[in-house]
């Protein structure tokens, strides 16, 4: 049984004028079906549009879909009990874009990171500060951060904590959605590689949601294409994309700025 099934997704949003609605509705999501195996990272790849973090927040619980299953660990998310969803709400986590939107501002370190341990652990005060320490030096912080707020730290060290708060349920997977995009080139790597290191020593499995093909390559063990909300390609093995004649897939790496000698070679004169 695979960790994650998406069966058959289709969802829509209303369409309309000024002065009223339309009847019709616009697909923002057609028939999407996929899997993420337990210890795996999906990248799913897509232009701006594609409808790649709408399907995150579908398997995520934020948005029901019109049509289709969402599966994790064997139950449908959106029918499930209160007792499974809560469990899923544990195991199932996620880090967004905007490292600072997606924290209190008036919050420490210590408390972004612990917040999830008060709603699901019965720690001590004790226990739950070590176990932030431990959090934090997990990611590459340390206890001198602690008491820090968000406009303390750098766009890269949020995220760090971010990251933090993240697997410190040891959840099963995480959707990063266009977690490192708004990075610069080199904490970029350095969080690629630390998701990588996390990913090793926990067993975690990702859903990785961005535009940046060399960010996929990095951290996946297989990518899916999205466009126009249709999964147009899916690859067990990430070499295939560079391989692939699908039109889609050829605009993407197109796109690309071929720093590195792998990715220079397949591009088209």
């Amino acid at each position: 049984m695979s960790l994650l099934q998406i069966n058959e997704v289709t969802h829509s949003y209303g369409s309309r004028t000024v002065f009223n609605w339309k009847d019709r509705s616009k697909n923002i999501l057609s028939d999407i079906s996929l899997s993420i195996e337990e210890g795996t990272c999906l990248g799913l790849l897509g232009s701006s549009g594609a409808g790649k973090s709408t399907l995150g927040r579908v398997i995520l619980g934020l948005e029901r879909p019109q049509y289709g299953q969402v599966l994790f660990q064997g139950h449908d998310i959106y029918t499930a009990d209160k007792q499974i969803r809560q469990k899923i709400r544990r195991d199932l986590q996620a880090v967004f874009q905007d490292s600072y939107s997606s924290v209190n501002p008036r919050m420490t370190a210590e408390r972004i990171i612990a917040e999830p341990l008060e709603n699901y652990e019965k720690l001590t005060v004790a226990e739950q500060k070590r176990t932030v320490i431990e959090l934090l030096e997990r990611v590459g912080l340390s206890e001198a951060d602690l008491k820090k707020y968000p406009n303390q730290f750098s766009g890269g060290q949020l995220q760090r904590i971010n990251i933090a708060r993240a697997i410190s349920l040891k959840p099963k997977l995480i959707v990063l959605d266009e977690s490192v995009s708004s990075l610069d080139m080199v904490t970029q790597t350095l969080i690629l590689e630390l998701l990588k290191e996390l990913k090793a020593n926990f067993g975690l499995s990702y859903l990785f949601i961005t535009h940046d093909i060399k960010a996929a390559y990095t951290i996946s063990d297989r990518l899916g294409v999205l466009e126009k909300g249709k999964l147009v390609e899916l690859y067990d093995e990430k070499k295939q994309f560079f391989t692939s004649e699908h039109p889609v897939v050829n605009e993407l790496r197109d796109s690309m700025l071929a720093e590195h000698p792998r990715f220079r070679s397949v591009r088209r004169a």
